[in-house]
C-alpha cells in the first residue's frame, strides 16, 4: 500500500509571530486599518500609513483628519496590519498617545519621510518633500492587548 503526503506549503508557518518576526512584518509597508471612536461614541475605521519602533505603533494625520481629533479625545483605538497572500496578520488595542499637535517641522517630519519611503519606495520623498509645510499631528499608540498569527490553520482556541 502506497502513502501519499499532501503538500501543505500553501498553508505557509503555522502560529503567532515570534518578536524578529513580527519586526519584519510591520516593517513591510503594509497599509493598516486605525479603529477609533468618533465623537458620538461610533467606530470610525480608517486606512492609514503606521511605524512600528519594536513596543509602538506612530501615526502622523494631516490637520484636518476627523481621526485625529477623534483620537486626541478618546485613546481607546486599535489597530490591524494584515496580508493576503501570506496570511500573517496582527490585531492590537491600544491607547493613543498625542505627542504633537498639528505643527511644522517637529518630530513627526522624520517619522513621515521613513513612512514615505516604506510606502511608496524611491519616489517617497517626492510625495513627501512638497508637503512637508503642511501641519500634521503625531500620535504614538501603545499596545495594551495584541494578537499575532500567520499561516493558514486554526488556532488551538478554536478547535
Amino acid at each position: 500500500m502506497t502513502t501519499t503526503t499532501q503538500d501543505e506549503s500553501w498553508r505557509g508557518k503555522i502560529g503567532v509571530l515570534k518578536n524578529e518576526e513580527l519586526d519584519q512584518f510591520l516593517a513591510e509597508g503594509i497599509i493598516a486599518r486605525l479603529a477609533c471612536l468618533d465623537g458620538n461614541g461610533w467606530p470610525y475605521v480608517v486606512p492609514c500609513w503606521h511605524e512600528w519602533d519594536g513596543s509602538s505603533f506612530w501615526v502622523v494625520p494631516r490637520r484636518k483628519s476627523a481621526w485625529a481629533e477623534y483620537l486626541a479625545g478618546d485613546e481607546r483605538c486599535a489597530i490591524t496590519v494584515d496580508e493576503a497572500a501570506g496570511q500573517r496578520k496582527v490585531a492590537a488595542q491600544c491607547k493613543a498617545v498625542l505627542m504633537e499637535e498639528p505643527n511644522v517641522g517637529g518630530a513627526w517630519v522624520p517619522i513621515a519621510e521613513r513612512m514615505s519611503l516604506r510606502y511608496l519606495g524611491e519616489h517617497g520623498l517626492q510625495y513627501f518633500e512638497p508637503t512637508r509645510d503642511k501641519p500634521r499631528w503625531l500620535f504614538r499608540l501603545d499596545p495594551i492587548n495584541m494578537q499575532t498569527w500567520q499561516g493558514v490553520e486554526w488556532a488551538e482556541k478554536y478547535k
